[in-house]
């Protein structure tokens, strides 16, 4: 009897051949994100905003807008496949790309916790600590991945429908295709950091709560606060340290030669806060008494 317990059992009291580090794999859990209706309905979204847009430019096309000699954002946008990337960007920055990011981050643990399936989960038995650093890295994947969806489809798009030729600038300077696609690059990779503040913000909040729609709309609200405060100049200096300080700084990439400054403070503040509240939500966590 003891022999035979002795083979089944490990010294830890684990169950033989028992290995933590091979649960819930990454791909089984974005295997199953990937065939949710939400994530579905995002890319989907992902897909037509460029074409929505594209279509909005040339039929708000007249006379009168081509008639007129300032340069403005939507002149920019119609010149170059690449233009419009950059008009795609700039015009869901602010809201698009945030909501995109708090929901695939917001989502996770809440989501788990309303439908029940978080304890039996735990039980399977996943680590705690495991199973929360599996979807962070999950969520993670799949924001990336839609912004990487919307600017490709906007750059494809656009150049069917613009032409792929160099950027031109607000300010009358062109940039040539190959730099100007080593800066758009650039100017996603600057999104993806700097949109993890609202994501490990939503994915906080998602282990605090077990409503999703809490820690999403409430981590969107929260960049939507500052946002506003930010147009306060009455505050000062106090504003270069807000969340959403340098959300623009990506079109600093535009400039000739490139001023690096907000981009590196921007990146480092972001990771910063993303780093905060990732440990929050981890220590959070691994005390939270899960029984949903």
């Amino acid at each position: 009897m003891s022999s035979t317990t002795g083979s089944t059992v490990q010294s830890t009291g684990a169950v033989a051949g028992y290995r933590p580090e091979r649960t819930l794999r990454l791909s089984v859990e974005l295997r199953r994100q990937f065939k949710r209706r939400r994530t579905i309905g995002v890319f989907a979204l992902m897909v037509a905003l460029p074409l929505v847009l594209i279509a909005a430019l040339q039929l708000g096309a007249s006379e009168d807008a081509q008639a007129n000699s300032r340069l403005n954002l939507v002149d920019v946008a119609t010149s170059s496949g690449l233009n419009f990337t950059l008009f795609v960007l700039f015009a869901t920055t602010s809201f698009f790309l945030v909501v995109v990011y708090a929901l695939f981050f917001g989502d996770t643990v809440a989501s788990e916790a309303q439908w029940g399936s978080l304890r039996y989960a735990l039980a399977t038995p996943v680590p705690r600590m495991r199973l929360l650093r599996q979807k962070w890295l999950a969520a993670l994947v799949l924001s990336v991945s839609a912004l990487l969806t919307v600017t490709v489809v906007a750059v494809v798009a656009g150049g069917i429908a613009f032409g792929f030729s160099d950027i031109q600038t607000p300010i009358g300077i062109s940039i040539g295709q190959a730099d100007g696609l080593l800066r758009l690059a650039g100017m996603v990779g600057y999104l993806a950091v700097h949109l993890l503040v609202v994501g490990t913000l939503a994915f906080w909040l998602s282990t605090v709560t077990d409503a999703p729609l809490a820690a999403v709309g409430g981590s969107v609200f929260t960049m939507f606060v500052f946002a506003i405060l930010d147009q306060v100049e009455q505050l000062g200096a106090v504003r270069d340290y807000f969340p959403t300080a340098e959300e623009f700084a990506w079109t600093d990439l535009l400039q000739t030669p490139i001023d690096s400054g907000d981009l590196y403070r921007g990146v480092v503040q972001s990771l910063l806060y993303a780093a905060v509240f990732t440990a929050l939500a981890f220590r959070h966590f691994s005390r939270r008494d899960v029984t949903s």
